[in-house]
């Protein structure tokens, strides 16, 4: 079963990734990048200082460094080195089919650390603004949107993906989970 499946993970790898366009390269390469977003996570602090007293946004952002933190360390630390799956842009099956925008990055994929990092985020925020639907929806369309650059850059499987998307959420849900047991955090 897990061959065929696996198969199926490649197949579908290989259409996503074959839907490039050149003029697409260049901001895939941007929106995958790590630094691209600092901005926007500054934004975020801004907007948990701006929501919260001074003590839950403290707490509020401290939780998310600490999920975001976790998920990475399991994805990379735990998850890649354990599962030793390729990268496509790595497989030597289907390596010379990838079309891959600027590197390969490491050797092995699963899971995504980019989505895991992305939906543990993505989780805290629809958690910490479940009233504010407008922008937890521009935060899924992010997290979305980043997942997927790491497909069309040619270094993550869908699966890789989709399991990054499981894990992120997973923490984050279990982070907060875990705080709002133990603290009110406290709005303005």
């Amino acid at each position: 079963m897990l061959p065929e499946i696996i198969h199926i993970d490649q197949q579908f790898f290989l259409f996503l990734n074959g839907l490039h366009w050149p003029f697409l390269d260049l901001p895939m390469e941007i929106i995958t990048g790590r630094k691209t977003w600092i901005l926007l996570y500054l934004f975020i602090i801004y907007l948990l200082f701006k929501r919260y007293e001074l003590k839950s946004a403290i707490i509020a952002v401290l939780v998310i460094v600490c999920a975001v933190g976790f998920t990475d360390f399991i994805s990379s630390g735990l998850m890649k080195p354990y599962f030793e799956r390729l990268r496509p842009c790595h497989d030597p099956k289907i390596g010379s089919l990838v079309h891959v925008v600027s590197g390969c990055g490491g050797k092995y994929g699963f899971v995504s650390s980019h989505a895991a990092n992305s939906f543990a985020l993505f989780g805290s925020i629809a958690i910490l603004f479940r009233d504010k639907s407008s922008f937890v929806k521009w935060m899924l369309l992010w997290a979305i949107l980043v997942s997927y650059s790491r497909i069309y850059v040619g270094v993550h499987y869908p699966g890789d993906v989709l399991f990054g998307v499981f894990l992120g959420l997973f923490v984050s849900f279990v982070f907060f989970g875990l705080l709002t047991k133990s603290i009110e955090l406290k709005t303005k």
